[in-house]
């Protein structure tokens, strides 16, 4: 076990040539330290869908979607019969209802949908006594229980909603306005986009000043908001700012130097993020075929639930069995003559099928070819749909980054769609508020712009950085766990109850 104590420091939709750019400019002094004294691994890859609820929970559990049971930003309930709604936008959070939307934000999604067969960093370490805190960020599920705060400008929301359920997480927790486990002259910016790395640091000094944490997870979420308004080639400027949010810290510290020799620090992005000028209304396409779902429609009528997840997207193919089997191959027909759908995937018996321009490949864990992960595959098709070679029995695609683990994860997660989608460059999904980032930046598809992102590691132990080819975010729990001492995962100890059965809070209970 290190002496140190560790920083996980996330700043969201962080690309790797935009943060070196910012290093060698001098919009980063501080960042360029943390390069210059540590190492960079250029293209950790995320999740599918490259979003943050998918991959800020694959970072918190060290699994991808197939266990952790988080599908993206957007998601159909089967056992419940409705959409799940992240808040994809403002408008689409109000399509779905403000409150209901903020209970499977808030609540739900940490105590209801992630998975409670898997434990969370914060739930490992705070079993071995490690004091654990975390700045907003949306997977905190830990040991320790906190009350409802109630300040700032949701308290009138969340008193209409009769929001007042305790929650658990780390030991320090600071959610804004909805909860703090001690009192901070830090004012609260939740529900304000682009100000919340300021709380951030403003948090964060107290936590450093007041020794409260041996591990603290630092958000700092603006630099994605700041993408996708202006493109990811503008983030100069908010990759500054969340400089100086870090600046903070070290300088609560005493300087940077000084904070150096009290932490370690690991420094990555959820996912990354590319331009997108073209609208992709999947919904409305698929409507004029189908009875697709509308936010808070009646299921039973509706033939197809669609969610579109920024650049990319899943069906749900409704109804009985046979009716639906038919359905489906005719859906995949219709997203064929789709623009702005590059590439559907989805599950056919105990293999995997991904087609692209009319090529079609499938596969499933084996042994016939390697990834660069180590993990073993049988594929059978046409390698040009995920535009792969196989050389010396080692499987490997430039454009599309693990793709056979992230497309199996995802399929086979319990709240998947019965297809996934990935959009072409340039388009992104119009959402259930009718909007897109267009034109501007966003992310969720499959390709590397979506989903190669840096991964800093600094004050680790030495030769971390070469112990994997192709680093994931699911790595990223295992360094923190290693980093203090703490074996293998527990997970089979864990109860197991089928996807859907945890309770979750509904609007007023």
């Amino acid at each position: 076990m290190s002496h140190r104590k560790l920083v996980l420091c996330v700043v969201d939709s962080l690309r790797t040539e935009m943060l070196t750019e910012a290093a060698r400019g001098g919009a980063a002094p501080t960042f360029a330290e943390l390069l210059e004294r540590g190492s960079l691994i250029s293209d950790c890859v995320a999740s599918f869908p490259s979003v943050t609820p998918a991959c800020s929970s694959e970072i918190v559990t060290g699994v991808r979607p197939d266990r952790h049971w988080i599908s993206g930003s957007n998601w159909y309930h089967r056992s419940e019969g409705r959409y799940v709604e992240y808040g994809s936008s403002f408008e689409a959070t109000r399509a779905f209802g403000l409150f209901r939307s903020l209970y499977d934000i808030v609540y739900n999604m940490n105590m209801s949908h992630l998975s409670h067969e898997v434990e969370t960093i914060f739930e490992r370490l705070g079993d071995q006594g490690v004091r654990s805190a975390c700045t907003p960020f949306l997977i905190y599920r830990g040991r320790t229980r906190h009350e409802l705060g109630l300040e700032g400008l949701l308290r009138r929301v969340a008193v209409a909603a009769s929001f007042r359920h305790a929650t658990w997480g780390p030991d320090e927790l600071f959610y804004g306005e909805l909860y703090s486990s001690r009192v901070v002259d830090c004012r609260p910016t939740l529900a304000r986009p682009g100000t919340r790395d300021e709380y951030s640091a403003c948090v964060g000094r107290e936590l450093v000043a007041n020794d409260l944490y041996d591990f603290l997870l630092f958000s700092l979420p603006d630099n994605d908001h700041h993408s996708h308004k202006f493109g990811p080639e503008a983030q100069i400027e908010s990759i500054a700012r969340a400089d100086a949010a870090f600046t903070e810290l070290a300088d609560a510290a005493g300087g940077l130097d000084t904070f150096l020799d009290q932490n370690a620090v690991i420094l990555l992005a959820d996912h990354a993020q590319t331009r997108v000028e073209h609208p992709l209304p999947l919904a409305e396409a698929l409507g004029s075929q189908w009875r697709v779902l509308q936010p808070n429609g009646d299921p039973a009528g509706a033939e197809l639930a669609v969610s579109p997840i920024a650049r990319a997207a899943a069906v749900y193919v409704l109804g009985e069995r046979r009716r639906a089997a038919r359905r489906h191959a005719e859906v995949r027909a219709r997203l064929r003559e789709i623009d702005g759908v590059e590439l559907f995937a989805w599950l056919s018996g105990d293999r995997a099928v991904v087609e692209r321009d009319g090529s079609e490949l499938r596969f499933r864990r084996g042994s016939g070819v390697v990834d660069r992960r180590g993990v073993g595959w049988e594929v059978e098709g046409d390698l040009a749909a995920l535009e792969a070679e196989v050389c010396a029995e080692r499987f490997d695609s430039q454009v599309y980054p693990d793709a056979l683990a992230r497309l199996w994860s995802a399929l086979r997660a319990p709240y998947a769609g019965d297809l996934l989608i990935s959009a072409a460059p340039g388009y992104e999904l119009v959402d259930w508020g009718g909007v897109t980032h267009c034109p501007g930046g966003s992310h969720g598809a499959l390709r590397a712009d979506d989903s190669l992102a840096p991964l800093v590691l600094c004050g680790l132990e030495p030769g971390t950085e070469a112990t994997r080819e192709q680093w994931a975010l699911c790595d990223v729990a295992d360094l923190v766990l290693d980093h203090f001492g703490i074996g293998e995962r527990r997970d089979s100890l864990r109860v197991h109850r089928p996807a859907g059965t945890w309770p979750a809070f509904e609007v007023g209970g």
